[in-house]
């Protein structure tokens, strides 16, 4: 049986997904940020809409 000469370096393979998720997550979170200045809420509501959430967090944790 003939022996292995040794490797001079690491062989690292990665699978598909462990590149082509973050590359989708990266390029999603681009998009978001370049389109994301159209949709503006009214000055007043944000906090109603705040406050409506944190009235029902707080239902829900405190009976």
């Amino acid at each position: 049986m003939a022996a292995r000469s040794p490797r001079s370096g690491m062989d690292i393979r990665l699978r598909w997904w462990a590149v082509a998720l973050p590359a989708a997550a990266f390029a999603a979170l681009v998009m978001l940020l370049v389109s994301g200045t159209g949709a503006e809420a009214a000055p007043g509501e944000e906090r109603q809409h705040l406050g409506q959430l944190l009235q029902q967090v707080g239902d829900v944790w405190l009976p």
